[in-house]
């Protein structure tokens, strides 16, 4: 049996491989650098003697999609576990964005995920779990991240409602919306710049990993890391969405990012 991990060599996707190879899972990791998944391979064969198939992929593209797909059913790989990790996180006004960057965002958060989700559950075993990471700036609208944030409350909403369809066939899903994540030193920085507030939402790329895993053993529809976090999506629920989105605007329009 194998667990699938998009976006395996990023922060939040290597702890996902590092929780799993603890407990002696195979692992069949992709992501976009085939140097950085043959390191990722060798530290995991290394530390835990796990076996680990990798595909160097872009998910951007049906047809390297296609050859990845090809390679699993080639090799006759059964999957118990999938996670959807690979995300593209561009923050800026949606008029700076070229036509190349919506499309990429769009095809790596939406497309890929859920078309990979879809082919995998047809590779699955009888018991499988799914694990896909949103986030919770999925939660509400937000200017100025706005097709971020609408690329995940599309995840959230269509893994939730994935939930109840396979909840009687053995299927597990659970989606994560991660507030912070200490990944890359770009994301690092921008928590540090939002002071207390980007400190109490922050976790460990571990801490989402591990608890993830234990939230979709439980069958848990949606899982918030963090405490804080579980309290601010209640706020946002109760205060006015114009006061939300207000706020949102002000907040995020100081800053720009487009680290893909």
């Amino acid at each position: 049996m194998w667990t699938f991990i998009s976006g395996a060599t990023g922060g939040i996707g290597k702890a996902f491989c590092h929780a799993l190879a603890k407990k002696g899972k195979n692992l069949y990791i992709t992501g976009r650098s085939e140097q950085k998944l043959l390191a990722l391979k060798e530290q995991l064969n290394s530390k835990y003697g796990v076996e680990v198939c990798h595909f160097a992929c872009d998910l951007t593209s049906k047809e390297e999609r296609e050859k990845m797909l090809a390679d699993m059913s080639n090799n006759s790989i059964v999957f118990e576990r999938i996670v959807n990790v690979a995300g593209v996180d561009i923050q800026k006004a949606f008029t700076d964005y070229t036509p190349e960057k919506v499309l990429f965002q769009l095809r790596v958060n939406c497309e890929a995920t859920v078309t990979l989700t879809h082919a995998l559950l047809k590779m699955r075993a009888p018991k499988t779990e799914i694990i896909t990471i949103s986030s919770m700036s999925g939660a509400s609208p937000m200017p100025y991240f706005a097709l971020y944030s609408a690329s995940k409350a599309m995840l959230t909403n269509f893994f939730t409602s994935l939930h109840y369809e396979l909840k009687k066939s053995g299927v597990k899903v659970t989606t994560v919306m991660p507030g912070g994540v200490y990944t890359r030193e770009d994301i690092k920085e921008d928590i540090k710049n939002q002071g207390l507030w980007g400190k109490l939402s922050a976790k460990s790329p571990e801490f989402v990993a591990e608890k993830s895993l234990k939230a979709v053993s439980k069958n848990k529809i949606t899982y918030i890391p963090g405490g804080f976090n579980k309290f601010l999506n209640f706020i946002m629920k109760l205060v006015p969405k114009r006061i939300v989105l207000n706020f949102i605007a002000k907040r995020w329009k100081k800053q720009t990012k487009d680290a893909f």
